[in-house]
């Protein structure tokens, strides 16, 4: 488009070497491919070990904003798990878990699978424990006369000037303990209001 007006002429620079500094993504679905290959092969690496990672505690988001949601926590923290009478590196592994032995020729310790227990075992593939989020359903019901007749706005504003002149109404009260004769500091008396 041409300048208008007695305005500078624009240089464009169209001859410059653009190529060497597009990015292309044409490798997106070799790279998916290859990585879903990865997880089949550490999953069977790893079987009949679950493949969806470690147990994870449920925990809720924090804020105010999120606070009625729960997702997976980073781990158990170790008063969490002392308190189960757990150690720690055993505890990854403990519930709904068949544990395999370390050595099959050795005795088996507390707490690990026999021969028949173990040939029954699968591997889990989907998570271990999923996350479902709490349904709140509250019933339908008739408001009472207090709750049609409460306002939030007036109870706000009372409570911060209750907190607001806590002070003052102390110091008055103390006052007039102190001075029973002066008039000023006793509770003055409402005036009838004119008919």
């Amino acid at each position: 488009m041409a300048p208008k007006g007695n305005n500078m002429i624009p240089n464009g620079h169209f001859h410059k070497d653009w190529q060497r500094f597009v990015k292309t993504w044409f490798n997106q679905p070799a790279r998916k491919h290859r990585r879903k290959q990865n997880r089949v092969k550490k999953a069977r690496a790893i079987a009949p070990r679950p493949a969806a990672g470690p147990l994870r505690p449920v925990v809720r988001c924090p804020s105010v904003r999120y606070h009625t949601k729960v997702r997976a926590g980073r781990g158990f923290t170790l008063q969490e798990l002392k308190a189960a009478g757990f150690n720690p590196r055993f505890a990854q592994y403990k519930s709904k878990l068949i544990l395999f032995p370390i050595h099959n020729k050795k005795k088996l310790r507390a707490g690990e699978a026999t021969e028949e227990e173990r040939k029954v075992a699968t591997q889990l593939t989907s998570e271990v424990l999923p996350i479902r989020q709490p349904a709140i359903r509250t019933k339908a019901r008739v408001p009472t006369e207090a709750e049609k007749t409460f306002s939030a706005y007036i109870t706000l504003r009372k409570a911060r000037a209750d907190a607001r002149l806590v002070g003052i109404r102390a110091k008055r009260i103390k006052d007039a303990a102190e001075n029973p004769d002066d008039v000023t500091k006793a509770a003055k008396e409402k005036k009838p209001a004119k008919k």
